[in-house]
């Protein structure tokens, strides 16, 4: 077995939380077979096993009794390419931003919206990453992951990935599927999203009236750099918490005390409110109690100022979210997930 597991590990370098936990059994996948032999070690030692990416999605409050595998595997192969479209096949194990970057320097157009979120191709179908109008859905071209349950492979079309706002099949069974590879159609002519107003403005304010996919990616990368802390200064999940989706009419009433609440209409009827400002307007950007915090340029992101425990941060959370359900009779959802 060509797999190296090692007892006890601190998680401290795979959590962009930067908090110290430990994994009773580690190991990381460079291969498919690693990944199987991964299932099978956990079998035989009757371990439960922990599939992580980049540890971008994660808030760690204890130590893991589990073999946790980190996903390492690399590769990026065109699959067909008509002239027009592409479809590309990147392994999971591909830091994300850096494949965006790829993608662009091959002339391809379609995950620029995307860049500079953190995390790995293999974890970006789980909660379908999203930003500035764009999301995995629309461009996903299918993915390969292995039935934990069977061990056979299966490769997943759009429709069975059941796609939502942040979720999929894949948060909705947790533990069934490991992600081996994933799939994307892009397109060598430029059909840019330029909708939400912080990316036009900054094309603007940068004299770039007619931009190119590269143009969009670097307007989003300044704007990502200037709103959100880098992980490897200070740690941090990205977005806490999802923009949540409540009635048209619980906004028309909120509407009515706080006349800039900021709301998108859903195509289901429903609106999607901006969980940051929720935050903000009840007063949390920049709170801080010992290591745990919220940071001080945007409200969505909770930060571990350096020795915050999981623990801590949950609990800054759960106040947060209490908060917000009293004000504003909100429920906001936490994005990471827990362990």
């Amino acid at each position: 077995m060509s797999l190296q597991v090692q007892p006890r590990v601190s998680l401290k370098p795979f959590n962009s939380f930067g908090v110290d936990v430990e994994a009773q059994l580690f190991a990381e996948a460079h291969s498919d077979t690693d990944a199987r032999d991964a299932l099978a070690y956990a079998d035989t030692h009757a371990v439960p096993l922990l599939v992580i990416g980049g540890g971008s999605n994660l808030l760690l409050t204890a130590d893991i009794q589990a073999l946790v595998l980190r996903m390492a595997t690399r590769g990026i192969r065109v699959l067909s390419d008509d002239g027009s479209q592409v479809v590309i096949e990147a392994e999971a194990g591909e830091p994300w931003h850096p494949f965006v970057q790829h993608t662009l320097a091959a002339g391809l157009s379609g995950l620029e919206n995307l860049s500079l979120i953190p995390g790995t191709v293999g974890a970006a179908p789980m909660q379908n990453i999203g930003a500035y109008g764009v999301e995995i859905k629309d461009v996903f071209a299918g993915l390969t992951a292995l039935d934990r349950q069977t061990g056979e492979l299966r490769d997943f079309t759009l429709q069975e990935c059941n796609f939502a706002y942040r979720d999929s099949v894949f948060k909705q069974q947790p533990g069934r599927w490991l992600i081996l590879r994933v799939r994307f159609t892009l397109s060598r002519a430029a059909h840019l999203h330029l909708e939400y107003g912080p990316v036009r403005q900054r094309l603007s304010e940068q004299g770039i009236d007619q931009p190119t996919p590269t143009d969009v990616s670097q307007a989003i990368c300044s704007i990502r750099s200037e709103k959100l802390p880098d992980p490897a200064v200070l740690g941090n999940a990205g977005s806490f918490f999802k923009n949540p989706l409540v009635p048209a009419s619980l906004v028309a009433q909120l509407k009515v005390e706080y006349p800039d609440l900021v709301a998108y209409a859903q195509a289901d009827g429903q609106m999607k409110l901006a969980a940051g400002w929720l935050i903000e307007k009840a007063g949390w950007k920049g709170f801080r109690d010992a290591d745990a915090g919220v940071h001080k340029l945007q409200a969505l992101v909770l930060v571990n100022y350096g020795g915050a425990t999981g623990l801590q941060l949950l609990e800054l959370a759960q106040r947060i979210q209490q908060d917000i359900s009293q004000r504003f009779g909100v429920e906001l959802e936490m994005e990471p997930n827990r362990y």
